[in-house]
């Protein structure tokens, strides 16, 4: 096992953000329940994430891990009330409050690869066969991610290649990170508990507060719940399985 393919394995994670995007490609302008539906379904696949990331952080050190979890919610929060406090912003082509969304959730998302991207390199200073299974579950749920990011930029005017690329770019940090946590896995173990737990607590930060709030005004709570139920039990039992 060398360092390229440890980059290798995280950049692919990487790429598989951008497929969250692909549903946008056939339909640019989907319907208001559609949407709800998708919102619904990327919750459930991200608290089903949250607590996959939750029990592989509790490994290596369940108190850190709630640290983490306590850290991320927190930082979230405050960073989106800074984030409003700026009404002029601008991302790309959005501006005022969708400009304050697009930036929240791409940086969230961003903000919790480089965990991800630690957990990867440890993964493969640990033991080869391990890190390829991280980083397969780590692709498998970038994908409601980079739908998350999707969800947020493409109804609001964003081209889906455009989209898919602000997904991409919210994980390219995995590769980044893999490399030097591969290389100096003792000191990265330490971290990654508290980067786990972060991770997990900015994406349930995420789903609680933007996602299914969305799903709800724009489906039935009826529908909404057993889609995120569905998705949260099937993202659990394939990380269970994988893991």
């Amino acid at each position: 096992m060398d360092a390229f393919t440890v980059f290798a394995v995280a950049l692919l994670t990487a790429l598989a953000t951008g497929l969250g995007a692909l549903p946008f490609f056939f339909s640019r302008h989907p319907g208001r329940n559609w949407l709800g539906i998708a919102n619904s379904l990327a919750a459930g696949l991200m608290l089903g994430a949250s607590l996959g990331l939750i029990v592989e952080g509790a490994r290596y050190g369940a108190e850190r891990t709630a640290v983490g979890v306590l850290a991320g919610g927190v930082f979230i929060f405050v960073s989106q009330r800074v984030i409003d406090s700026h009404e002029a912003l601008h991302l790309g082509s959005l501006e005022g409050a969708d400009a304050t969304k697009a930036l929240l959730i791409v940086g969230i998302m961003t903000i919790h690869s480089f965990a991800e991207g630690v957990g990867v390199g440890v993964a493969f200073g640990v033991e080869e066969n391990l890190g390829i299974l991280i980083g397969l579950a780590i692709a498998v749920h970038n994908i409601p991610e980079g739908l998350a990011i999707s969800l947020v930029l493409v109804p609001r005017g964003t081209a889906p290649r455009t989209a898919a690329a602000w997904s991409v770019f919210s994980s390219l940090p995995q590769p980044l990170m893999a490399v030097p946590a591969f290389l100096f896995v003792e000191q990265f173990s330490a971290f990654l508990p508290v980067g786990l737990g972060f991770a997990a607590g900015a994406m349930v930060w995420l789903v609680a507060a933007d996602l299914l709030p969305e799903a709800l005004e724009t489906s039935r709570p009826g529908a909404v719940a057993c889609v995120v139920a569905a998705s949260t039990i099937a993202m659990v039992l394939f990380m269970l399985v994988l893991l």
